[in-house]
């Protein structure tokens, strides 16, 4: 039976100077640079804009949150650049809601932009002043926390000790100090270090042969203990918690989850109970429908601007060989559900009624390829229709390519994580496409190159990453493997 003996939430946020102090001060910074342009543009505030203000305040706590600003602490370019995606969506997600209320026009476009650009500036001014009198304080304190990494094993090998090390070592904001990485080779008590640490003032310490981790703690005064072990130790890191409760000592236990291939992994909490996810996919809540804005609204503008180029290609098709101006075929989308991709023709009827039971894919100087379709496909005209099936919502301008589904069984057989690709929506362009993996796959490893490209499109998802994708697809699209 389950009891509870307290009511404390496991997850607990720690917070230190910046993550107390920065919500407030950006939310003062936002209010006063738009209250100050507000002066400056109109002359007195009004109910529009103040409701302005609150709403942006509003998108800017949803996304903030969602990248981790005030959860973090990367190096400080990479600070500016998760504030610069996270500001710039927010303003993206209030234009559009602007537009879809009918009250754009009632804001002054001048306001909008000194207000995105000086909120943009002063806020990473202030993340900037608070890394340094977090810093100041650091090193005005001589509290430094010696640390242990206890795994099982050999930690020589292993990635995620390592890479815990490093980040320890190398980050002041932690203030703490890696003695020494040990190894239990069994469940016994038997401990042997294998890894050797730098002290702060750059002499090496070997510890060898350690049979009691008790005294090792004892003779390096260890205040902070990780504990590193694979999925299937559990007993062990039973048996260490227990045997270090009457220590004394900060006990941090990391689940060594990174050998599996983790899918937009993160950490939850659902009661009070940790919650670890392996796999997710990036689109759920506000991602959900702001991907879908973003697909929308764009896919709707692009049709509208390109439609003269639309009508040209079909007439062209029509000309060149008998047969339908648009060729649909099934194809597998997000969560699996299937769905009917559109594409201008490019082949011949009877080519492709013949090919069509087939896994043959389109390759350099295809006979089946009509003399308008290689012009088409060599600029990817032929993908144009797709913009319909975004609108309809079974695809995304940015995504992993929807396949055949003939080569999606194909594949599935000889590439193990094949189908994660379906944890989002399929899209007309994707980061293995501006990477170069597109065209024909002879080879399975050429295959294995879009799947990693699609994965790591899944595990870092955003609309920053979208637009960028978008941007280097228009020189992308064209080239040697197009065809």
């Amino acid at each position: 039976m389950f009891i509870r003996t307290h009511s404390k939430s496991v997850l607990q946020r720690r917070t230190g100077i910046g993550t107390l102090l920065q919500p407030l001060i950006d939310g003062l910074i936002i209010i006063g640079v738009a209250w100050f342009f507000v002066q400056k543009n109109l002359g007195y505030l009004t109910q529009d804009y103040v409701i302005f203000i609150l709403v942006l305040l509003g998108l800017v706590s949803i996304m903030y949150d969602r990248y981790a600003i005030y959860r973090s602490s990367n190096v400080f370019t990479n600070k500016v650049l998760s504030i610069f995606n996270a500001w710039t969506i927010s303003f993206l997600a209030l234009i559009v809601l602007g537009f879809l209320t009918k009250q754009s026009a009632v804001y002054s476009r001048m306001f909008i932009v000194e207000t995105y650009i000086w909120g943009f500036v002063l806020q990473c001014a202030a993340h900037g002043l608070i890394r340094k009198v977090n810093r100041k304080l650091n090193e005005q304190s001589d509290a430094i926390d010696n640390v242990l990494i206890v795994g099982q094993g050999s930690l020589v090998n292993e990635p995620l000790a390592r890479y815990l090390h490093d980040k320890i070592s190398y980050n002041p904001w932690l203030h703490q100090r890696v003695i020494a990485t040990v190894s239990i080779q069994n469940a016994s008590d038997d401990i042997t270090t294998i890894d050797q640490a730098r002290e702060s003032d750059g002499t090496l310490i070997t510890l060898n042969q350690v049979s009691d981790l008790t005294a090792l703690i004892d003779q390096h005064d260890i205040d902070t203990i990780y504990i590193v072990t694979p999925l299937e130790s559990s007993q062990v890191l039973e048996k260490l918690y227990f045997d270090l409760l009457d220590k004394h000592v900060s006990i941090h236990w990391v689940p060594d989850i990174f050998s599996l291939k983790l899918i937009n992994h993160s950490v939850k909490e659902i009661a009070g109970i940790p919650v670890l996810t392996l796999s997710e996919t990036p689109l759920t809540g506000v991602s959900k429908l702001s991907k879908a804005i973003e697909d929308r609204v764009l896919a709707f503008i692009l049709l509208l601007l390109i439609s003269p180029v639309l009508l040209a290609v079909a007439v062209a098709i029509k000309l060149d060989s008998k047969g339908p101006v648009f060729f649909r075929q099934d194809r597998s989308g997000w969560n699996g559900k299937v769905f009917r991709i559109w594409k201008f023709r490019s082949m011949k009827v009877e080519q492709e009624v013949k090919d069509g039971q087939s896994l043959k894919q389109a390759e350099k100087d295809d006979p089946r390829i009509t003399k308008v379709g290689k012009f088409i496909r060599k600029t990817s005209l032929d993908e144009l229709p797709q913009l319909l099936n975004v609108l309809f919502g079974d695809m995304s301008l940015v995504g992993p390519r929807p396949h055949a589904q003939q080569h999606d069984e194909v594949y599935a057989k000889r590439i193990s994580d094949y189908y994660v690709r379906n944890n989002i929506k399929p899209g007309m362009t994707g980061l293995a496409q501006v990477r170069g993996y597109r065209g024909e796959t002879k080879e399975i490893d050429q295959m294995m190159k879009r799947i990693e490209s699609d994965i790591e499109y899944i595990n870092n998802w955003s609309i920053g990453l979208d637009l960028t994708i978008l941007v280097r697809t228009v020189t992308a699209f064209t080239g040697k493997t197009a065809y």
